[in-house]
């Protein structure tokens, strides 16, 4: 794909397998945001677009091998992937930070209150993403798989509760924006992630482990919002529906 500072970020992103480090890096919002263009989103993370332009060119000439166009790829191996995937990754890393933050918060809270601050936000944090994973994979990502093999087998497919796919994935949408303003707000809290010189091993290992915990929500983030939803929303379109 050819683009250039006015092409939207989802675009660039679904397109090319090398922007999301290019765009983490540089601080660019691609999964919320996803709908700006790449100058937008440049200036809302005050940094040049041009010069970002350029790095995500030399990185779309490195095409990864191992790299999946999730674009063209089922639907049904979308939601497994993200299952699989993104989801595992947060139960995981959920119990994980739990358990550091319990201990930095008992040695370090005294001198170092953010602690306070990062536990109450990513216990929000945790709580919101633990119902959403669930709702995902109860309901949403069932019907998609029924909406797919319902196109594919040129049947009808029984009208869900919900009436519309748009009514979750809209749902899905806010609480992805919700999950994106409690990870600002630890990543304001722990100035960037950056231990400060006190810091035990643990308190280092507890940023490390947020910072990876932001950026596997942010390419989970831009996984449903760019490709698996406006897919899933286009798909219904072409389907007949029982009432």
């Amino acid at each position: 794909m050819d683009f250039n500072t006015e092409t939207r970020v989802r675009d660039i992103v679904a397109t090319n397998p090398g922007a999301t480090r290019v765009l983490e890096d540089a601080g660019v919002d691609y999964c919320c945001g996803g709908e700006k263009s790449l100058r937008d989103a440049c200036v809302n993370a005050g940094t040049s677009a041009e010069e970002i332009l350029s790095r995500l060119r030399d990185a779309a000439r490195q095409v990864r091998p191992e790299y999946r166009d999730w674009m063209s790829a089922p639907l049904a191996e979308i939601t497994e992937h993200i299952r699989a995937k993104h989801h595992a990754f947060v139960r995981q890393s959920i119990q994980r930070v739990r358990a550091m933050l319990v201990k930095v918060k008992a040695k370090h809270a005294a001198n170092h209150p953010e602690t306070i601050t990062i536990e109450t936000a990513f216990g929000q944090l945790a709580m919101e993403m633990i119902a959403h994973m669930q709702k995902e994979e109860q309901i949403l990502f069932p019907y998609i798989g029924a909406l797919e093999r319902a196109a594919i087998a040129a049947e009808p497919l029984e009208l869900p509760f919900f009436q519309s796919v748009r009514n979750p994935v809209g749902a899905m949408m806010k609480e992805h924006d919700s999950a994106g303003e409690l990870v600002k707000q630890i990543r304001t809290a722990s100035n960037d992630y950056n231990a400060p010189p006190d810091a035990c091993p643990t308190f280092e290992a507890l940023y490390r482990e947020l910072s990876e915990f932001e950026a596997d929500l942010h390419q989970h983030v831009h996984l449903e919002n760019n490709i698996l939803f406006p897919r899933a929303v286009e798909l219904e379109a072409a389907v007949d529906h029982q009432e």
